[in-house]
């Protein structure tokens, strides 16, 4: 089976039979990971580029290291260093990398539906590394391996996500994946940080961070992202770790084994404290790990789809 687009853009466009291949596949590629030698040859003679037109370290390195550990032709480009300074537009630096037999080009970009705009235009695979506000699928990928490989199955899960959803590209895209995989995904956070339309997706919306974590399974904390927030959303820094903070008596209401989860950089003593970060219910270095594993799988799908083509 293959994925039905050369593209992977988002978790909306993904079914759930696509999301349950790629976690399958990711579930094979962690074995790779495991072992002591970390090379394949799944991407031998393909190329892939990584534009990042916005700063990363997990995304960005982890796409960089799957590659690698599969054995294609890997560069890449940030915005800083390259024509995108001189005024070349994004269609043009997309058309340009495309012009140089590249097979997958993976993309961040400060603007929502940038991937899209250039997908289209396009023979390489586009692979959405965080686009605006919209979404980040691959994190919602790992963030998915990541529940099941401790729980089992996704069905039926309770996953609280906690935080500034209006910014939140990662609580998007969890959102569509985890509920077309059964889950149920309630969201807390500061009124004046929920974003528009909450009420059509099928996100249960909570008054409280506690209403939220009660029962659940997963508990994830969300970055404040302040670098896209202008200032008024909330009083202070201390006011916002107050009432919305996971700390160890919120993280007490949820299942024993709950497992608690960050797509990072956690600001700590914001989102939650360090002693709740480096609780034994964390799996956030997991998923980091997991995150290599899931792109790994993507690319063999994306290039086989293409090998198929």
């Amino acid at each position: 089976m293959h994925l039905s687009s050369k593209d992977l853009l988002g978790m909306k466009e993904l079914s759930a039979t696509e999301i349950e291949l790629i976690l399958n596949t990711a579930d094979t590629m962690k074995l790779v990971l495991d072992a002591n030698s970390k090379k394949t040859a799944h991407l031998q003679g393909k190329s892939v580029i990584t534009l990042f037109y916005e700063n990363s370290t997990r995304t960005r390195l982890s796409f960089e290291m799957a590659s690698k550990f599969m054995g294609a032709s890997s560069a890449n480009i940030s915005a800083s260093g390259s024509s995108i300074k001189k005024g070349e537009s994004l269609i043009d630096t997309a058309k340009t990398i495309d012009s140089m037999a590249t097979d997958i080009i993976i993309m961040r970009h400060q603007q929502s539906g940038a991937p899209h705009l250039i997908a289209s235009r396009i023979n390489a695979s586009v692979i959405n590394a965080g686009d605006g506000m919209n979404e980040h699928p691959t994190q919602a990928l790992l963030d998915m391996m990541t529940m099941r490989r401790h729980k089992g199955t996704l069905e039926g899960l309770k996953v609280a996500i906690i935080g500034d959803l209006l910014h939140s590209r990662v609580a998007r895209s969890n959102l569509w994946g985890l509920t077309k995989m059964g889950a149920e995904v309630r969201l807390a956070g500061p009124a004046t940080m929920v974003p528009p339309g909450l009420d059509q997706t099928p996100a249960v919306w909570c008054p409280t961070v506690q209403d939220a974590v009660s029962d659940a399974d997963v508990v994830m904390g969300l970055r404040v992202q302040l670098e896209r927030q202008q200032s008024g959303l909330f009083p202070s820094i201390s006011e916002y770790a107050r009432f919305f903070a996971i700390d160890e008596k919120t993280l007490s209401l949820a299942k024993p084994d709950a497992l608690l989860m960050h797509p990072g950089p956690c600001n700590h003593g914001v989102e939650m404290p360090t002693a709740v970060y480096d609780s034994p219910q964390s799996v956030i270095n997991e998923q980091v790990t997991n995150g290599v594993a899931v792109r790994m799988a993507v690319l063999y799908l994306l290039a086989s789809r293409r090998n198929q083509a």
